[in-house]
């Protein structure tokens, strides 16, 4: 084996345990076996980290970071009306590079066999409905219903991937107004439909490209 702390960085390290999360579940987000995944001794890993837990903290901070902190400053992000407004939250599900599914049902799996990982799981949760809900009252929306509003379009949102829905993109945008319309309560502009849909069929062809 090389020499572990030439050969990978600590990004390599994490990449490694987020691809071990995700393919085969936390108990498999070990030392040892990270090393055989990325062909070094485990030696390099100490470099970079304390122990295997300090790792997990790791795993659990990109979660966050990738995850929650884009779902924040999408909701965030200024819009002309809810309905665009509400498309900003929708990218976080078309761009990979905004919002990893695949990590992010890893981390819910390995929230059930761990309640610090459930409180990070609420606590990420209640982030990302405060930032909805937030968003909903910037339009016009009382609080009352921002909350509820946030809530299903959230829930439904989480529930679409965890179910892992199949069908084309040229579907997924046929619904689009029907969508935000339910969502919202507003019926969307063309123009609002119309930019979101050009949004997601050039991430469709780019990740097409990318696989």
């Amino acid at each position: 084996m090389a020499d572990g702390h030439i050969k990978v960085t600590r990004e390599d390290w994490l990449a490694a345990a987020r691809a071990a999360l995700i393919q085969d579940g936390i108990d498999t987000v070990k030392v040892m076996a990270l090393a055989a995944r990325l062909d070094v001794s485990r030696s390099s890993f100490y470099w970079y980290f304390t122990n295997r837990d300090s790792l997990l903290v790791a795993l659990l901070e990109h979660w966050e970071e990738r995850n929650t902190r884009s779902i924040v400053d999408q909701c965030g992000m200024e819009a002309a009306c809810i309905n665009a407004a509400a498309c900003n939250f929708f990218r976080c599900f078309i761009d990979p590079s905004l919002f990893d599914r695949g990590l992010e049902f890893a981390v819910r799996s390995w929230a059930r066999q761990d309640s610090a990982v459930r409180k990070r799981i609420d606590a990420a949760d209640a982030t990302r409905l405060q930032a909805l809900e937030a968003m909903f009252i910037r339009h016009g929306f009382d609080r009352p219903e921002a909350e509820w509003r946030a809530r299903m379009i959230y829930f439904m949102q989480l529930g679409y991937h965890a179910l892992e829905v199949q069908e084309t993109m040229d579907v997924r945008m046929s619904r689009l107004s029907g969508y935000l319309l339910g969502f919202t309560g507003k019926t969307p502009a063309p123009s609002v439909l119309e930019a979101f849909s050009e949004f997601a069929m050039r991430h469709q062809t780019e990740n097409k490209e990318q696989q």
